[in-house]
């Protein structure tokens, strides 16, 4: 899977198509598929990706909060999981779980880690743990 993505399609808070891979061109990006109802990635991986963020700030991290059936996201529910009510970084809304599925995620969370050249270098699924040291190790390799 050496090919650069082409697009990711989600929406943003407002309602608004967006394709990440045209907003974050030329940087590494670290996503992370969610739902509001997974309380590992609520509880655990949300706290990571704000963790990321904070050590490399050379990658743009975004959440993508993937909407199933009767878990859909709204700017109001996905705000009200953070204690200071505003989104620690940009979040957009996969509308029927879309991007979800073009990454054959295994569930929630989901992290795709992007290079510079829009290539998916990993995808990890989890918050406990094993993902976080596979993570932090690909990170760490791909700098």
């Amino acid at each position: 899977m050496n090919n650069p993505i082409e697009s990711i399609i989600v929406k943003d808070l407002d309602g608004v198509a967006v394709d990440l891979m045209t907003v974050y061109k030329d940087k590494v990006l670290l996503l992370i598929i969610y739902n509001n109802d997974c309380l590992g990635c609520t509880g655990r991986a949300i706290p990571l990706a704000y963790d990321f963020q904070q050590k490399y700030p050379a990658i743009q991290v975004a959440g993508i909060h993937a909407d199933f059936v009767n878990r859909e996201g709204t700017k109001e529910n996905i705000k009200s999981v953070f204690t200071s009510g505003e989104n620690p970084f940009p979040i957009y809304i996969d509308e029927g779980h879309k991007v979800y599925d073009q990454f054959e995620s295994e569930g929630t969370p989901q992290w795709l880690l992007i290079t510079e050249q829009g290539v998916l270098f990993r995808s990890i699924f989890g918050s406990q743990d094993n993902a976080k040291n596979r993570l932090y190790y690909a990170i760490e390799s791909m700098l």
